[in-house]
């Protein structure tokens, strides 16, 4: 097998142990989510566009995302009577429950643990948005230039929706179900594909052999 085979084949072997950690990359921020009913609804506005009705439950949880799509939810079963329970209604206001899930510690931070879930019944104008809201009561809050929500409650001191290895899954509660059956009973197609180029190239190396071979009787 000539040098040129033995490096493509390296080549190979290097495409297939980096085509899995090329999906296994994720992002690390709050994510945005509507109560629905008893479901949760990923947002598609932003905290400081939507303007929630008296009785909304919005929520917020900290995790590491792929996409939307992949996003874990909030925790939790609490509706708006329980979270509100304690907070009268007054003429001139509107009262939005607040679910905050501050993830768990693998998804924190390194040097940093999260603080344990919560809610809160924020108490506000009838015309203020979910951002309003949530900094009547999960203050202080912590934006970026691109206006996207970085920190609630102080938390996380730094950083702001930066890529990290998802090596090994940190969502380990409370995810989103995810339809797998694609990923079910075979192998990846970058797997698939590289067994193929090192089978052709291991049947060129053979074939160039053979070939020397002949020539030299």
């Amino acid at each position: 097998m000539t040098r040129r085979v033995v490096l493509l084949l390296l080549a190979a072997f290097l495409l297939i142990g980096t085509a899995g950690q090329a999906q296994a990359a994720g992002y690390r921020y709050w994510s945005y989510w509507d109560r629905d009913g008893g479901a949760w609804v990923y947002a598609t506005q932003g905290p400081s566009l939507v303007r929630p009705s008296d009785g909304d439950v919005q929520g917020f949880r900290f995790a590491v995302s792929e996409d939307s799509g992949d996003a874990a939810r909030p925790r939790g079963t609490a509706d708006f009577a329980s979270i509100c329970a304690k907070t009268p209604a007054e003429d001139g206001s509107k009262r939005v429950a607040l679910v905050l899930d501050f993830g768990t510690a693998s998804d924190a931070p390194s040097g940093e643990r999260p603080p344990a879930p919560r809610t809160a019944c924020a108490q506000v104008s009838p015309d203020a948005t979910t951002a309003d809201a949530l900094a009547a009561v999960a203050g202080p809050l912590r934006y970026d230039t691109n206006a996207l929500l970085c920190a609630i409650a102080g938390y996380p001191k730094s950083g702001c929706g930066e890529q990290v290895s998802q090596k090994q899954d940190p969502r380990t509660t409370a995810a989103p179900e995810k339809d797998e059956s694609a990923d079910e009973g075979g192998p990846s197609v970058g797997l698939v594909a590289g067994i193929a180029v090192i089978a052709a190239l291991a049947a060129a190396g053979a074939w160039q052999a053979r070939r020397r071979r002949n020539a030299t009787r």
